[in-house]
């Protein structure tokens, strides 16, 4: 009875082991692929077969073939912060960031291995063509892309545009020039750098110092310039309102002038015409009072004695 246990314990153990063990082999011989991602298999570190790229379930030989996954999107490099020199000499630090892409796996695998080698790889060539770009063009050409015009108008337009150097190439020709540069070094690496961008340019701390000073310089400059001009547009403008405001002067007097000698003329005809007026009736009244007095004196039995000086002898000459 003891020994029928036995056996049946064994058996037990026996098949729970053969399970195990195919659970194992199973696992081993079996991996999934997903969308984002692609598989180079390797026996002993040597590549096997083709890459995988399709999604799914896969099987390879267990125990001996091993699948190495790699990424099928677009991935990030990001670039130190490097102090490098430009054409004409002014220290600059240049942040820079690539996308960049596993175009075939296998070749990836044999030279780079994984993605650390190819981060690696890429902080040599990104940062060195970099360097060799911007040591060969000036500042505004890494700065700026066009030689489109400032938003302003007029004067102001002028005089900015004055001072904004035109450039050949320009910022985006110069990611591409990298980009390009880099491309063509890493055709045997499996990789590809799809986009490449300077993340931020900017001056060392002792030349930002004098490029402020220079900007506030070139300012004081051009706020010197429109001052000036102002001041002699201000004096063109009051030199025209003084010509303007003693020619309207001159014509207020002129007419004030005439209107007063129109009334002078008018006040004069009136005052002699009044005088004549006055004389006659001065004359008149003494006529009248001397022809009472005539009544009043005389009647048809008075005789009188005058002298030819005298008024009422006037008077009565002037009846005859």
């Amino acid at each position: 009875m003891s020994n029928t246990n036995a056996m049946k314990t064994k058996k037990i153990i026996y098949t729970l082991l053969i399970i195990l063990l195919g659970i194992i082999v199973l696992a081993q011989s079996a991996y999934v692929v997903k969308e984002t991602e692609q598989v180079v298999v390797t026996q002993f570190g040597k590549p096997v077969g083709e890459p995988v790229t399709e999604p799914g379930l896969k099987f390879k030989t267990p125990f001996v073939h091993k699948a190495n996954y790699f990424d099928k999107r677009y991935l990030e490099w990001d670039g130190d912060r490097n102090q490098v020199p430009t054409k004409n000499k002014k220290f600059i630090f240049v942040d820079t960031y690539a996308r960049w892409q596993i175009t075939d796996p296998l070749q990836f695998y044999k030279r780079l291995t994984n993605e650390r080698g190819a981060q690696s790889r890429l902080d040599d060539l990104l940062d060195g063509e970099t360097r060799d770009v911007i040591a060969s063009h000036s500042l505004e050409e890494a700065v700026r892309s066009t030689n489109r015009q400032a938003d302003t108008t007029g004067r102001i337009s002028q005089l900015i545009e004055d001072t904004l150097p035109r450039i050949e190439l320009g910022r985006r020709r110069l990611q591409n020039m990298i980009q390009r540069s880099a491309n063509e070094q890493t055709k045997d690496l499996g990789i590809k750098v799809l986009d490449f961008r300077f993340k931020r340019i900017n001056y060392v701390e002792d030349v930002r110092k004098r490029v402020y000073e220079r900007m506030r310089s070139e300012r004081f400059r051009i706020a010197d310039k429109f001052r000036s001009e102002g001041q002699g547009e201000a004096s063109r403008i009051n030199g025209q309102k003084e010509r303007e405001l003693n020619q309207i002067r001159s014509e207020a007097f002129k007419k004030a002038e005439k209107i007063r000698g129109e009334a002078d003329a008018r006040a004069a005809s009136i005052y002699a015409n009044a005088y004549n007026q006055s004389s006659r009736s001065q004359e008149f009244y003494g006529f009248t009072k001397s022809l009472e007095t005539f009544s009043r004196t005389f009647d048809t039995t008075t005789t009188v004695l005058l002298s030819t000086d005298s008024e009422l002898y006037k008077y009565l000459k002037s009846m005859d």
